[in-house]
């Protein structure tokens, strides 16, 4: 039942490293976190099949992911038909029973942000989370859209920094793995400026010009956007969907101004910083707790110069979808 291992990785070596050397602990709890489409899944499924992994927990490790659950008996139900239980009302204590008299074990729990979310929900599963972790055989490993984790664990330090875009070269190996390297490095430079060197954007525009060409693709997308690449049925094969469930996310609703935050963004490639935030007298309630949202969710970051910044992709999609108002 485990997911097989990614045959195209590239530009996460440091971040694995770090991963790996806080298993050198006994039993670490860790959260991969980063915005939709930054390979946060990508990256735990390398993890999960180290060498240096498979050895410590041979066949004990189990992948689990959360994108179906909407709350915490529904997460635990999850994990007990991954073990192998009989489905029931609650599985709860019969996932902590089995964990708790099995050998050292790693569990890694996909997309938990997806029951995490809810309001109504969180508090159970940060709950379930905490009685996880006391079990000391228990290694947990979490990936999350955003950039913070869940409450009541004590998370291993050093943490791991949310996940970035991928450096230019790893951006432009992992293309080339996909659409060979029979295009000019100049329109495969300006593709990859499309995809902000997110991995999901980078694999899906990759396939659309090995079918098609760099020429073609770069014709298509001053008209169709990130639609171009928006066709399939989930948020691993569809960078809108990818985006507008982080836009959906209760930490964002919760702030219904920072979407006329997010927008006005878009049209600042430069992005603003916090004097320019409170300085310019935007007609944005909160401003600042509006900043915020934006950067739990990771739909914003803020660069070396303290500015805060939209991917190129996102900005896209908000310029065709949602451009800012005129007031």
């Amino acid at each position: 039942m485990l997911p097989a291992e990614p045959k195209i990785f590239h530009g996460r070596d440091s971040e694995l490293a770090e991963i790996l050397k806080l298993f050198s602990q006994d039993t670490p709890r860790i959260a991969i976190l980063g915005a939709g489409g930054m390979g946060k899944t990508s990256l735990a499924r390398t993890v999960l099949h180290h060498e240096q992994i498979i050895t410590k927990y041979q066949g004990n490790r189990s992948f689990v992911a959360c994108d179906t659950a909407s709350n915490k008996v529904e997460l635990a139900g999850l994990v007990g038909a991954h073990l192998g239980m009989k489905p029931g009302k609650d599985l709860t204590q019969s996932v902590l029973w089995y964990f708790s008299n099995a050998p050292p074990c790693l569990l890694i729990l996909d997309n938990l942000e997806t029951p995490w979310e809810p309001v109504k929900s969180r508090k159970d599963i940060e709950e379930f989370l905490s009685l996880l972790t006391d079990i000391t055989s228990l290694t947990l490993m979490v990936t999350m859209r955003g950039a913070e984790r869940p409450a009541k664990v004590r998370w291993t330090r050093p943490f791991l920094l949310p996940l970035q875009p991928l450096a230019q070269d790893a951006a432009r190996r992992m293309f080339i793995d996909i659409a060979d390297n029979r295009h000019s490095k100049e329109e495969v430079d300006q593709v990859l400026h499309l995809t902000g060197n997110m991995p999901l954007s980078i694999s899906l525009l990759a396939h659309l010009v090995d079918m098609e060409g760099c020429t073609e693709i770069l014709s298509r997308w001053e008209t169709e956007k990130t639609s171009l690449i928006s066709d399939g049925y989930d948020k691993r094969s569809n960078l809108e969907l990818s985006i507008s469930l982080s836009l959906s996310s209760p930490r964002i609703t919760s702030m219904p101004h920072s979407h006329n935050l997010l927008a006005l963004i878009s049209i600042l490639p430069d992005g603003l910083s916090d004097v320019e935030l409170k300085q310019s007298q935007f007609p944005i309630e909160d401003i600042l707790g509006c900043k915020t949202a934006l950067l739990r969710t990771a739909l914003a970051y803020t660069d070396d110069h303290k500015r805060l910044k939209v991917l190129v992709p996102v900005r896209e999609y908000l310029g065709r979808i949602s451009p800012p108002t005129d007031q």
